[in-house]
């Protein structure tokens, strides 16, 4: 009987583009794979399909499992679906091969001439011994059966799982650890079920808004038990409407009574580095920026921390007679600026 090559054992056409030869090795994957089919064949017709997804998602092997449909020599007929001059009878066959065809072939495929794999015209080939033709072309691409199966398995790792994670400022400035719960696929053998993972999440001091981080062997499992996948994190900081991060510099609104804004002078404020003593300049106005150096993201060249002043008016006092008191002094600055019209 003629081996189905590799295209027919995954189902799908000679033009397939990488995604359905993926989508098609998954699905068999899912049908044959012996921890969850019946049929008793499973484990033999798995080998099958590793070593056609193998050769078919890797483009250089393709090509050249391709020139092998192809080529004239050795009754292999121009992209028949059976190769007559490997079937059942070796290269004996019924069309044979010469010695000098099959040094063209191992020429094309970058063997050396006068043998092939150790294996020549008179070590068996044409002594009506079985060879078939994944046996052969695994020594185009390295490999037997078993090795190629092995390599499929161990290269074909879970998915990878991407998701975000929040933090606060805080953690960035010195580091933290969190715990986040995710739902992983698992597969059963009623099919695929979800289950809450709860991870703990080393976050490293300094790190910035958009950076990744890599938990390895936390993704998705494989289909056929290979490693899993990794889960990627990208970090999303939480901060208040007072807080803006801009890479790594750190923008914080703080807020000034007018007389310091006027008259200037210390003030203590509390910051993502602790509370810092900063000096307000004589006539600061809304919007003005202190620059506290090397106070921002504390990443290997850290970021400038900016403290952004914004004058804000006091309200008045309950009691009435303190409240009199206020009232009186601001009818006194409007009595003072009467010349004083805001920019509107």
């Amino acid at each position: 009987m003629a081996e189905k090559n590799y295209y027919e054992i995954l189902g799908i056409d000679k033009k397939a583009s990488e995604d359905e030869i993926k989508k098609a090795y998954r699905k068999l994957v899912r049908q044959y794979h012996p921890d969850v089919s019946k049929d008793p064949n499973a484990d033999a017709k798995m080998g099958e399909i590793n070593n056609a997804y193998e050769t078919l998602k890797d483009s250089e092997k393709r090509a050249q499992y391709d020139m092998m449909l192809n080529n004239p020599f050795g009754g292999f007929g121009n992209g028949a679906n059976n190769f007559s001059g490997f079937a059942g009878g070796g290269f004996g066959g019924s069309q044979g091969m010469s010695q000098e065809d099959l040094d063209e072939i191992l020429r094309q495929f970058g063997g050396a001439g006068g043998s092939f794999g150790g294996f020549n015209q008179n070590s068996g080939f044409n002594r009506g011994n079985s060879f078939g033709f994944e046996d052969i072309f695994a020594n185009f691409t390295g490999g037997g059966r078993s090795q190629q199966r092995q390599n499929s398995q161990n290269s074909m790792k879970g998915d990878d799982i991407h998701s975000d994670i929040s933090v606060d400022l805080q953690a960035s400035y010195q580091g933290a650890t969190r715990k986040i719960t995710l739902s992983i696929p698992v597969q059963t053998m009623s099919g695929t079920q979800y289950q809450d993972k709860t991870i703990e999440v080393k976050i490293p001091k300094g790190i910035a808004e958009g950076q990744k981080i890599r938990l390895a062997k936390q993704g998705n499992p494989s289909a056929y038990g290979a490693k899993n996948g990794d889960l990627y994190l990208t970090v999303k900081f939480q901060h208040n409407e007072r807080e803006k991060v801009v890479g790594k510099d750190v923008f914080l609104t703080v807020d000034v009574a007018p007389w310091e804004a006027v008259f200037g002078g210390e003030i203590t404020v509390t910051t993502p580095v602790g509370k810092v003593t900063v000096n307000v300049p004589k006539n600061s106005r809304t919007g003005t920026k202190l620059r506290l150096k090397g106070k921002g993201i504390p990443a290997k060249t850290a970021g400038d921390l900016f403290l952004q002043l914004n004058i804000v008016l006091p309200t008045l006092a309950d009691d009435e007679h303190r409240s009199e008191e206020q009232l009186q002094a601001w009818r006194f600055l409007q009595d003072v600026y009467s010349d004083f019209t805001p920019n509107r």
